[in-house]
């Protein structure tokens, strides 16, 4: 079993990716924003409790977040692996993921970082907010403002895995068919 984290700033091109990546090696992709859609138009138990928080401006405690996200794993119990996608998000995450996983006898055997200037991604992202409907693809110091929370909260985790021996930096600059194959490069070796 392959499990692998896509990482890197918003825009960087990680649902880009995971598309072709899951259908290539096979993988579950589960994408944080997907199970929070869900669990949020479903009204499930676990999405009336984090509208609760969203309603009051808050963000929704990692241990909420990590309960739906176990519970779309348990959906899919005959995957050959799982492609993370907007998870973990910070250090505290990436802890309760590899607690979890432990239990299942799996572990996160690759963090691949797609990584690339910040004035690029802003571009791309300013782009992609023309036809998302996204507020904040649309608004530059929105963009900024989410990298600068990147920054804080979640690049940590470069140093978390790669103490680990399990970061693996690529480089997101380039055609959708180039980063795709630069991904595969490490990937296979896994």
């Amino acid at each position: 079993m392959k499990n692998i984290v896509l990482f890197g700033k918003p825009g960087a091109g990680k649902g880009t990716q995971a598309e072709f990546l899951k259908t290539r090696y096979n993988l579950t992709h589960i994408s944080t924003g997907d199970v929070f859609r869900f669990n949020l138009q479903n009204d499930t138990p676990l999405g009336r409790e984090a509208r609760t928080f969203m309603d009051a401006g808050q963000l929704v405690p990692d241990a909420l977040t990590i309960k739906m996200l176990q519970d779309e794993v348990e959906k899919h119990p005959g995957t050959a692996g799982f492609l993370f996608d907007g998870f973990p998000r910070t250090v505290a995450q990436a802890e309760a993921l590899d607690a979890f996983l432990i239990t299942k006898a799996w572990q996160v055997n690759a963090v691949v970082g797609l990584e690339a200037d910040d004035d690029i991604l802003v571009a791309r992202l300013l782009e992609r907010g023309k036809t998302s409907g996204r507020a904040d693809d649309q608004d530059e110091t929105l963009i900024r403002k989410r990298y600068q929370e990147y920054n804080e909260k979640t690049a940590p985790l470069i140093e978390f895995y790669s103490k680990q021996g399990k970061y693996y930096a690529v480089d997101g600059i380039g055609s959708i068919a180039e980063i795709t194959e630069r991904l595969g490069l490490v990937i296979d070796k896994l």
